[in-house]
């Protein structure tokens, strides 16, 4: 019987070579991954730097740190993350044996013959152990260290997306402070210009069709001014969700001293495994069900254990022993499946298929970053390039609009031209500014594609 047990622990040693292994990092990036017309060959990257280097405005810091403390869905995360850091636990002492004690005892009385007392006690205590020759165990550690390290990343993007959308929120404050600013100094202006149409009409210089044109466009600015205050409040108070605070008042700088890197280096391609969370996510949950797959085949093979039992008894069949003697046992048990081949030849077809799933997840997420820097680049260099023709089309407008009012003053030219002259140098000066957000929120997309917002 003992040369029995060798011989087939033995044989499960020898038919589990090569049955499992460690997971080995993908490292196969696809060519052009940021797109052909964009190379990337600087081993630095945009990515390198902390938050706090990229976003140096004083008010924008203090309220991503009051983000990173507040924010309900960071919290959450949070505690998803400590939950599989105590899942871990059971991972890690499943190596150990199993020790239970469960002692006994009793107390009879048999009223014969004047009377008969016995009392009896066992304490013993149990071990179990199960061996882990063919890496089932392995393959759960393994797993559960694979979805804590998921959890971890899942955490970090939380982290760097909300990062990016305070920041984004914030600018955008900061664009809807300037346009309105704009539009209320237009609305003054018009306002003095509704007065003075008023004065010409009655002096017979201007016709009525000129003076309700005059007014229809001094109640257009108006009603901007009120959609540009009411954004504003909106925008407040997304911010303060964002905070985890009720709506009030966000204290701001202003979009002139808006300040971000202008010497942007993407880094090779690889550095999106490394870091982008959502990528080293999708990588860990492949980690995940590859060791799936391993405890999968594990389940074909025995299960060994070794278990016993030892401690004092005085009740040793029908005899009463005084005082107790030390009792023990030990056996080696060892479970091989044969009726349910068939849900373990299923059970790995299907972490088979799991594991292709996340490979396919994987591959595609890596896609998908470099889909976001390509965009976030041609937006951020689109933006830039349109800023200067924005700056030569307003300044170009203004001397028009000037132009136009030394005209009409001189008769050689309608007030009507001058209408159109001030509302274009409007639309105009509002779409700089928008642009100018535009450029910065590209800015900060593409900090948040490439892997930024880590500290």
């Amino acid at each position: 019987m003992k040369k029995l047990i060798i011989l087939t622990v033995v044989t499960a040693l020898m038919s589990s070579c090569g049955l499992y292994g460690k997971y080995k990092p993908q490292q196969e990036v696809p060519e052009n991954l940021y797109g052909e017309e964009v190379v990337a060959t600087d081993s630095s990257s945009l990515a390198d730097l902390s938050w706090r280097e990229m976003f140096t405005d004083p008010q924008l810091q203090a309220l991503i740190d009051t983000a990173l403390v507040r924010n309900v869905d960071l919290k959450t995360i949070q505690l998803n993350v400590e939950q599989a850091e105590a899942a871990m636990i059971p991972a890690k002492l499943a190596y150990l044996p199993s020790i239970a004690v469960a002692p006994q005892g009793g107390y009879n009385y048999v009223a014969m013959n004047g009377g008969m007392t016995t009392k009896t006690y066992t304490a013993p205590a149990s071990a179990s152990w199960e061996i882990d020759i063919f890496g089932k165990l392995t393959s759960a550690k393994r797993k559960s260290q694979a979805t804590l390290e998921q959890t971890r990343d899942y955490e970090q993007v939380v982290k760097t997306q909300l990062i990016a959308g305070v920041a984004t929120t914030y600018y955008s404050l900061l664009m809807l402070d300037r346009q309105l600013e704009i539009a209320e100094q237009t609305e003054k202006n018009w306002e003095q210009t509704v007065k003075t149409a008023q004065a010409m009409k009655k002096a017979g210089m201007m016709n009525e069709a000129g003076l309700a044109q005059t007014e229809a466009t001094y109640y257009n600015i108006c009603t901007t001014v009120l959609s540009l205050k009411e954004a504003i409040n909106e925008a407040q108070n997304t911010l303060c969700l964002l905070l985890a605070q009720t709506p009030q008042k966000i204290e701001r700088g202003s979009l002139d001293a808006a300040v971000l890197p202008e010497n942007i280096s993407l880094g090779v391609p690889v550095s999106v495994l490394s870091r982008r969370p959502d990528v080293r996510a999708a990588e860990h949950e492949l980690e995940g069900a590859f060791y799936d797959t391993n405890k999968a085949r594990a389940s074909f093979y025995p299960q060994i254990s070794l278990s016993g039992t030892a401690g004092w008894t005085n009740s040793v069949g029908s005899a009463i022993l005084n005082p107790g003697k030390f009792i023990g046992s030990a056996l080696l048990s060892i479970l091989q499946p044969i009726f349910n081949k068939g849900a373990l030849v299923a059970n790995l077809k299907i972490m088979k298929a799991n594991q292709e799933i996340a490979l396919l997840n994987f591959q595609q997420s890596i896609l998908k970053a470099g889909s976001e820097v390509n965009l976030a680049l041609d937006k951020y260099q689109t933006a830039k390039a349109k800023s200067d023709y924005y700056a030569k089309q307003v300044s170009t407008l203004e001397v028009a609009e000037k132009s136009t009012k030394l005209l009409m003053k001189h008769g050689n030219t309608t007030y009507l031209e001058v209408l159109t002259a001030q509302a274009t140098l409007l639309n105009a000066q509002l779409n700089q500014v928008s642009n100018k957000f535009v450029e910065i929120q590209s800015m900060i997309e593409l900090y948040r594609a490439l892997g930024g917002g880590q500290d």
